[in-house]
């Protein structure tokens, strides 16, 4: 539900929607969701200072209620 709440998010933000990828990965802090996007909509995602990475952050935990949650955000070309 998270992995498809950030993939819908972030898929209105960027300027090619079909390269967004959400995955999610359990860890020993709680889950990580990778959000992989195309290398031209990194900043748009990242968002000046930051910005819009941390509203989706926020959202996402938000969200997740008192689940753990870690969001990543990495370009297509980098695996």
């Amino acid at each position: 539900m998270l992995a498809d709440a950030l993939e819908h998010l972030v898929r209105g933000i960027v300027g090619h929607p079909d390269d967004v990828r959400v995955t999610s990965k359990a860890s020993r802090r709680g889950a990580l969701l990778e959000v992989r996007v195309h290398p031209e909509d990194l900043g748009r995602v990242i968002g000046r200072s930051g910005r819009t990475a941390k509203a989706l952050r926020t959202v996402v935990g938000a969200l997740a209620g008192d689940q753990q949650v870690r969001v990543d955000l990495v370009d297509v070309d980098r695996r």
